[in-house]
């Protein structure tokens, strides 16, 4: 992983383009084309089962996306609560949300504590946190 280059506010969001430029474009066009020929064809039973199948392909892909990114977030809230317990002996404050706590995960460990109770007694937004954050930690492995 140390080919990779650092990470900041400025690049940290994550596109898989096989996921992203591929498999979403197919599924799009493979439900439109469906509907038409289901159209064209005055609801034949292959075209039904052609939409059939494109509404389920479009229904997996949103929801493998979903399942991932849903875990991914449960397991980032027991680590920085881990993180936060290691460093200071305290859980993470209960005011903060889940998108708040999957911000602080790019605070390195000496800004960590004092950005968890800025955000906890501010309710800063997700995308203020990030902001403020001077030393990125970087996490290479978001779904």
């Amino acid at each position: 992983m140390s080919d990779l280059k650092p990470q900041s506010y400025a690049n940290h969001r994550k596109l898989t383009p096989l996921y992203h430029f591929v498999l979403a474009p197919i599924a799009l066009i493979l439900l439109i084309a469906s509907i038409v020929h289901m159209f064209k064809e005055q609801y034949s039973f292959a075209s039904l089962l052609l939409v059939g199948s494109s509404v389920s392909v479009s229904i997996l892909f949103v929801l493998v996306r979903q399942f991932a990114t849903r875990l991914q977030d449960r397991i980032i809230v027991q680590e920085e609560n881990f993180r936060h317990f290691r460093l200071t002996g305290k859980p993470l404050d209960s005011r903060l949300g889940l998108r708040q706590i999957i911000a602080l995960r790019f605070a390195d460990d000496e800004s960590f504590p004092a950005l968890c109770v800025k955000a906890a007694e501010t309710g800063m937004e997700p995308d203020k946190i990030k902001q403020s954050i001077t030393h990125w930690r970087a996490d290479h492995l978001r779904v």
